[in-house]
C-alpha cells in the first residue's frame, strides 16, 4: 500500500445508514465500497481474529485500533490483488473507519480524504428503534439486545464523534440521516458525484 487511496468517508452513528448508502454508491462504476462491519462479520468465527472480534462485538465494544487497521490493510491488499479495487481509477468509499481519533491518525498516511459525508442522526431513541429493527430483519445478534445498542451509541458519542474534529471543516458535509432513504441518497450523490467527475478528469490528464 505505497499510495494513499483517494477516499470518501461515510461517517455517522450505528444505524445511521452508512452501509445502505455505501452499497448504493458502490454500484456506480468508479467507486469501491468497503465496509469494516462486513469485513469483521466475514471473518471465520473459529479463527483467532474471528474470536477476538466476536468477544468485543457481543459486548457492543470496538475492536482495538491496531487490530482494526491491520485487518483493513490486509483486506485492501486482497481487494487489489483480486482486481476488485483499482486505486488508480477508483474512489474508495470507506464505511465504518476510522472510529476513533487514534484510528484516524493510524490511517492518515494511507488515505487521502476528499470528503467526509456525515449522516447525522440527532434523535437517539429513533436510532435505538432502527438498530433493533435492523437486528431482527438481518438476524444480527450483536444489536438484538437494547443494552448493547445503547452501549454502542454511547461509545460512538464518546470515541467516534470526536473523529470529525480531526478533519478540515471544508471537507465535512452534513446530511440528515433520518430523512427518507431517497432524500439521503440524493444529498449523498450531490456530494460524491462532483468529486467522482473531478477524479476522472485528473486521471485522464
Amino acid at each position: 500500500m505505497a499510495q494513499r487511496f483517494k477516499t470518501i468517508l461515510l461517517f455517522g452513528a450505528p444505524g445511521a445508514g452508512k452501509g445502505t448508502q455505501g452499497e448504493l454508491i458502490g454500484q456506480v462504476p468508479g467507486f469501491f465500497h468497503m465496509s469494516t462491519g462486513d469485513m469483521f462479520r466475514s471473518l471465520d468465527h473459529e479463527s483467532e481474529a474471528g474470536k477476538k472480534f466476536r468477544a468485543y462485538s457481543e459486548k457492543g465494544e470496538l475492536v482495538p485500533d491496531e487490530v482494526t487497521i491491520k485487518l483493513w490493510q490486509c483486506y485492501m491488499d486482497k481487494s487489489i490483488e483480486e482486481g476488485r479495487f483499482d486505486p488508480n481509477s477508483m474512489i474508495l468509499i470507506l464505511d465504518g473507519l476510522p472510529r476513533t481519533v487514534a484510528q484516524a491518525k493510524l490511517i492518515e498516511p494511507l488515505i487521502d480524504v476528499l470528503a467526509v459525508v456525515h449522516l447525522n442522526a440527532s434523535d437517539r431513541e429513533a436510532m435505538v428503534t432502527r438498530l433493533r429493527e435492523r437486528a431482527l430483519k438481518q438476524n444480527r445478534t450483536d444489536d438484538a439486545k437494547e443494552e448493547v445498542v445503547r452501549n454502542r451509541l454511547d461509545i460512538y458519542e464518546r470515541d467516534t464523534r470526536p473523529v470529525l474534529n480531526t478533519y478540515d471543516p471544508s471537507v465535512i458535509h452534513e446530511i440528515d440521516a433520518l430523512d427518507t432513504m431517497a432524500m439521503v441518497m440524493m444529498h449523498v450523490l450531490q456530494v460524491v458525484a462532483p468529486i467522482h467527475a473531478g477524479h476522472l478528469l485528473s486521471a485522464k490528464a
